[in-house]
């Protein structure tokens, strides 16, 4: 399905822009090791996540492309499940595949995510700003999107 949503500011944690102690190079970074572990390589894209809010739609997980159960990444926390979507994004003339990076609801006790904002994982893209549009293609087998 095809969504269009705005590029908004996020926590700044994944990135480590947030400057938490914690996290100096940012929670993705932590939890890169972790992923490739179960088979999932992350280290082609960004290290951190651009949050697009696609309101007025909210989501529903249908099948995602991975899923990884009980993460003991940090030792702040508890361990937390993690869901991988794919996705396409439209830019500059150009389509960029990326994951829908989604650290599970239930299990995520810091820095959460309202319901219409898709934390994006993609290479580096060039001049990118708050307040940007982005059109993105996610499979309708993954996430089904709806109007709230």
């Amino acid at each position: 399905m095809n969504i269009n949503g705005i590029v908004v500011r996020g926590h700044g944690v994944a990135s480590g822009q947030s400057n938490d102690p914690r996290y100096p190079e940012g929670t993705l970074v932590k939890q890169l090791p972790f992923f490739k572990e179960k088979g999932l390589d992350l280290t082609t894209y960004y290290p951190g996540t651009i949050n697009l809010d696609v309101s007025p739609f909210e989501y529903e997980i249908i099948e995602p492309y991975r899923f990884f159960k009980e993460i003991r990444w940090s030792e702040y926390i508890p361990a937390e499940n993690f869901y991988f979507f794919n996705f396409v994004v439209f830019r500059n003339h150009r389509r960029i595949g990326g994951l829908i990076y989604m650290p599970d609801p239930d299990t995520k006790i810091e820095h959460n995510q309202g319901a219409s904002i898709l934390e994006l994982i993609l290479p580096k893209i060039e001049n990118l700003n708050y307040g940007d549009s982005l059109k993105i293609d996610v499979p309708n087998t993954q996430l089904h999107f709806y109007d709230k």
